[in-house]
């Protein structure tokens, strides 16, 4: 009976205990006011603005803020806000302001460029989009878009005129929220561009291009065509014809320089198997290495045709021994006449003693 009572006695003092409980946790608690908000819709609701906002969660107070751009609300405005929509009892943590950020999508100018060259390199003849300058019909400035819109730029019409130069883009952005895909279009001009060696002076032909006389430029490709040289191949190189500053060089602008000048003197030299001579001559012609040029031996007055080797240097080449003709002589019968052979012998030496 004793035990009886005690256990009766704990459960009426626990009873009050437990309701005290279930009563606290089925109270309502209190709406709690956000010192910073961020939103990505173009307005800002009750529940971005506090916790506990019950069934007033979804009730639009305020325009959010300009893409990417943060604004500022003080909190007596917000709470007179949400009196008028019999939202009280807010707790403000004595905030004295609440921030509100808009999320938004930032895509740059330069990855809006870089994206259009890259839609529309290799078409008609297009080089590649490291090489293509853009001019848009309207300036690109950075872009921005609802956070939502977080697809890649993907190109779904690509069109480019060779003759004018003139393209027209059109991209899709995906996003994960709906079926809506963000619309851009970009038109404008597309040049392409290459590293060529432009004069900074005028030039003559002849003349040799030292390494101050030539700069490394970007030029159209329609400018220079599929023949630009390069700045390291161009130093050092002889001038085929004269070409004013600011112009281009192209390939066939230049060549190697003349190792022989017309009129100058040169040493011709002939070699062949066992002999090496050299004798003084002037030259006819002006030519590179490897060139065929005339000149004139000053020793004999005569001319000759030789290979450009060197600086005033020409070899002559010397044509190799000819084979003596068959002997005949064990061929010749008794019935012919032995003078005749030796007349044909006698005439064959006088020759060649000439």
């Amino acid at each position: 009976m004793i035990v009886r009572s005690i256990l009766v006695t704990a459960l009426l003092f626990a009873a009050p205990s437990a309701a005290l409980a279930q009563e606290k946790d089925d109270a309502i608690a209190p709406p709690v006011l956000h010192a910073q908000v961020t939103v990505e819709s173009d307005v800002v609701r009750i529940g971005d603005m506090i916790d506990n906002a019950g069934t007033a969660a979804q009730i639009a107070i305020y325009r959010s803020p300009d893409l990417g751009t943060t604004g500022t609300l003080p909190t007596a405005q917000i709470i007179n806000a949400l009196q008028a929509h019999q939202v009280i009892g807010v707790d403000t943590r004595d905030i004295k302001s609440v921030s509100i950020t808009r999320l938004a999508r930032t895509i740059d100018s330069r990855e809006i460029e870089s994206a259009v060259a890259h839609a529309i390199e290799h078409r008609s003849g297009l080089g590649d989009a490291a090489n293509l300058s853009l001019t848009f019909d309207r300036d690109v400035q950075d872009l921005r878009l609802d956070a939502w819109n977080n697809g890649d730029l993907q190109p779904v019409q690509e069109r480019y005129e060779p003759r004018s130069g003139r393209f027209d883009v059109s991209f899709e952005i995906g996003n994960d929220i709906n079926s809506t895909r963000t619309k851009l279009r970009f038109t404008g001009v597309a040049i392409e561009m290459l590293d060529a060696a432009v004069l900074t002076r005028d030039v003559g032909r002849g003349d040799m291009l030292k390494a101050s006389d030539v700069v490394v430029e970007r030029r159209p490709k329609a400018e220079v065509g599929n023949e630009a040289t390069t700045r390291g191949h161009a130093v050092g190189m002889q001038m085929r014809r004269p070409i004013r500053a600011g112009q281009a060089l192209r390939v066939a602008d230049i060549s190697k320089p003349d190792l022989v000048q017309r009129d100058d003197n040169v040493t011709l030299i002939y070699e062949s198997a066992g002999i090496y001579l050299t004798v003084r001559g002037k030259a006819v012609d002006s030519g590179t290495e490897g060139d065929m040029v005339t000149v004139l031996n000053l020793q004999s007055k005569r001319t000759v045709s030789g290979t450009v080797i060197g600086r005033d240097q020409v070899s002559i080449a010397i044509a190799g021994p000819r084979l003596s003709a068959p002997d005949t002589t064990s061929s010749i019968s008794a019935a012919e006449t032995p003078v005749s052979v030796a007349s044909r012998n006698t005439a064959q030496t006088t020759s060649k003693a000439e």
